[in-house]
């Protein structure tokens, strides 16, 4: 006789929770989504014209649920808007929402839909869920009823959230997060009242979570993993490039490293609006990403990551951001120096002359010191270091200290800050170090063809970040991120 479904379920979800309780390594999934939009319309679509839509893309990440527990994931993550996508007025998007309880009601809504009135999208996800026996990480709406008693009760009397939900491999819901920190256009959207900080256990260590611009802010981010010390946090965006740092698979990749934590970043794919790069991050490097301008495919990526990441031999050390820097005499100036602008911030730059040298640039009180050699010096590439200690304040308001070693577009200094994406010139040796006022520094190398160098660089504990190996592609940025959230 063949067992019942419910038990043959409870067989599989018992041995992935031993075999991942046998084991300090997880297998990590991130699917980084083509979304299906809806037509713009600035009237709300009926509730089945909605439904229709968001099972259309949940018909796409299903398929990949699917095949990333067929490779071993434990979990995996999709992305930010992934079931519904961003075209929205408040209006519009209210169809598309539905009422997610916090998870201590205890809830799984693959085997008890109507719980808490129609739900039909978290349905489904938490049976994807509990069929593949894998914990499923999706981005969705909330909605809340409020009324005149609340002050901060919209005029529609209801509040509506970007939110992030998981469900756990038997279908529980299990974590439901707001985002905190929206971004621009994201007016159909309200902030929460406060910041939330969400943390769950796994049989695999404790994991967090926060949505896309998140990331640049002390709440949530940097208390999820300083305060609750979380093992790996889960990260659906919706990301927009901004060469040369705001790259999503380059900055994503230098805050795992910056903060030794475990990343999963699943983005939204769509080259017009230039959303793409999703990664499986660790502390010392990227374990497995994709960065894709040139079709409009999703993709599926899949890597191990260990559990506890702050306990590996392989984690690294805790670093004096400003050591070296503070205590080297400043290099010598050359006459090249001047300024440009970076995503609307004024940076000073100092050009490489020279096929090796050293440098220093300062802007403010950071000073940027650069000790470099070029395999050969090319009259059609320009090189600069440049510094920036300053407050940011076009799409958000916060405080950067920033060094990097950066290609210019061209010959021309003018175009020194502008995006770029290839290069020729080939390095023998770089080391990187700024005078940083914030321990918040993340560090990155990016190469020609916007790859990343996992395994080639890494940070000395006095705060220099070098080439361990001579760099195997030419240069594009070589950047320490500095994030000052108390001038913020």
């Amino acid at each position: 006789m063949l067992p019942s479904q419910p038990l043959l379920h409870a067989g599989v979800f018992a041995l992935t929770v031993l075999q991942a309780l046998a084991s300090n390594t997880f297998t990590a999934a991130v699917y980084e989504h083509a979304v299906i939009l809806p037509d713009p319309t600035d009237k709300p679509v009926s509730p089945d014209d909605a439904l229709a839509l968001m099972n259309k893309n949940m018909d796409v990440l299903e398929g990949a649920i699917k095949e990333a527990a067929q490779q071993g994931a434990h979990i995996i993550v999709t992305p930010e808007d992934g079931i519904y996508g961003w075209k929205f007025t408040r209006e519009s998007i209210y169809p598309y929402l539905e009422d997610i309880p916090a998870p201590v009601v205890n809830w799984i809504p693959c085997t008890d839909p109507s719980r808490f009135g129609p739900a039909p999208v978290q349905e489904r996800l938490s049976c994807m869920a509990r069929n593949n026996s894998i914990y499923v990480v999706a981005n969705i709406g909330d909605k809340k009823p409020c009324n005149s008693s609340d002050p901060s009760c919209p005029s529609d009397g209801r509040y509506q959230y970007n939110t992030d939900v998981v469900f756990d491999p038997e279908g529980k819901l299990v974590a439901r997060y707001h985002k905190y920190n929206l971004f621009m256009i994201e007016t159909q959207f309200n902030y929460p009242k406060e910041p939330e900080v969400v943390t769950f256990e796994t049989p695999f260590g404790k994991f967090g979570i926060f949505t896309c611009f998140d990331i640049l802010f002390h709440e949530p981010a940097v208390v999820l993993v300083s305060k609750m010390q979380v093992d790996t946090v889960l990260f659906p965006t919706a990301w927009m490039n901004v060469l040369p740092f705001l790259t999503a698979v380059e900055f994503h990749s230098a805050w795992a490293m910056g903060m030794r934590v475990n990343l999963l970043a699943a983005n939204t794919h769509k080259t017009s609006l230039a959303m793409t790069g999703s990664g499986i991050y660790a502390p010392d490097g990227a374990r497995t990403y994709s960065y894709n301008m040139k079709t409009e495919d999703g993709h599926l990526l899949v890597a191990e990551l260990d559990a506890h990441p702050r306990l590996t031999p392989a984690s690294p050390p805790a670093v004096s951001w400003s050591s070296y820097a503070l205590n080297v005499e400043r290099f010598s100036q050359n006459d090249h120096e001047f300024t440009g602008i970076i995503f609307h911030d004024q940076f000073t730059f100092t050009e490489l002359t020279k096929p090796e040298g050293n440098l220093t640039v300062c802007q403010k009180h950071l000073c940027c010191h650069l000790s470099y050699k070029m395999a050969g010096k090319r009259d059609d590439e320009v090189y600069v270091l440049g510094a920036f200690d300053g407050l940011h304040v076009v799409e958000g308001q916060y405080y950067l200290q920033i060094c990097t070693l950066l290609k210019c577009k061209s010959t021309d200094l003018d175009t020194c800050g502008q995006p770029v994406e290839t290069a020729q010139t080939e390095f023998e040796m770089f080391s990187l170090s700024g005078t940083f006022g914030t321990n918040y520094v993340f560090p990155e190398v990016l190469y020609s063809g916007v790859q990343l160098a996992p395994g080639e660089f890494e940070v000395l504990n006095d705060g220099r970040l070098i080439n361990k190996t001579k760099p195997t592609k030419p240069v594009v940025t070589v950047t320490l991120f500095g994030r000052w959230y108390e001038n913020d």
